[in-house]
């Protein structure tokens, strides 16, 4: 518990300090401790530490947490690949998806809804040539956004991005926050710009990140699976 908390205040000082070296206000930034991998036990560690976002890759392991634990005012942010036949189980689990990247996605969270609810949706954003990564192509995201508004049942707020492999994260990062600004001039209350992990997270912080992605810097490396 002890090296986790280290590891925490050490990773909130370096957002911090990434902060005020681009003239933001950290508070503008949603930190999301992901959880991929490790037990529902780390999640009440973080919980205890003052944690209240956690994000989760696979399904599986979303369900299987949310179903242990039970904490007031936690947020779990699905931020995998999502397969339309997992919807329904997403919808249930999640209180923010991050990676929806195609209409029939929205169209599978939308027709799974209770009556009234609304979840939080972001699209997400393929910054690499590579039309086989996950992500919509930066061409097709403002029709996608136009139909995610028309679903009543989501609420969009924003964008998400990976930075390419191979490339240095900061122009990347530049090409989603343009891209981000594109969206608001459909709805203007898009204001999240999902990006940066461990080992970017200070170039998506210049480039106008509102919540970073950060996994093993926090919660040490991950458990053999076997």
């Amino acid at each position: 518990m002890a090296d986790l908390a280290a590891r925490l205040s050490a990773i909130d000082e370096e957002i911090a300090d990434a902060a005020r070296a681009v003239g933001r206000n950290v508070d503008e930034i949603t930190r999301i401790v992901v959880t991929k991998f490790h037990p529902a036990s780390l999640v009440r560690d973080l919980y205890a530490l003052g944690v209240r976002d956690v994000g989760e890759n696979r399904q599986q392991e979303l369900t299987a947490k949310r179903a242990e634990i039970s904490l007031d005012g936690l947020r779990w942010h699905f931020i995998g690949q999502a397969q339309t036949k997992k919807a329904g189980a997403i919808r249930r689990d999640a209180d923010a998806v991050h990676s929806v990247d195609r209409i029939k996605l929205a169209d599978a969270l939308h027709r799974v809804a209770e009556p009234d609810a609304r979840l939080d949706v972001l699209v997400q954003v393929n910054l690499t040539d590579d039309q086989g990564r996950g992500g919509a192509e930066p061409s097709e995201v403002s029709h996608l956004v136009e139909h995610i508004l028309g679903l009543p049942s989501l609420r969009l707020r924003g964008i998400m991005g990976v930075a390419p492999l191979g490339e240095e994260p900061r122009p990347a990062f530049e090409r989603l926050h343009r891209i981000g600004a594109e969206i608001r001039a459909l709805e203007p209350g898009a204001t999240w710009m999902s990006a940066g992990m461990t080992g970017d997270f200070t170039d998506a912080i210049a480039a106008g990140a509102t919540h970073l992605r950060i996994g093993s810097a926090i919660t040490g490396p991950r458990p053999d699976r076997g």
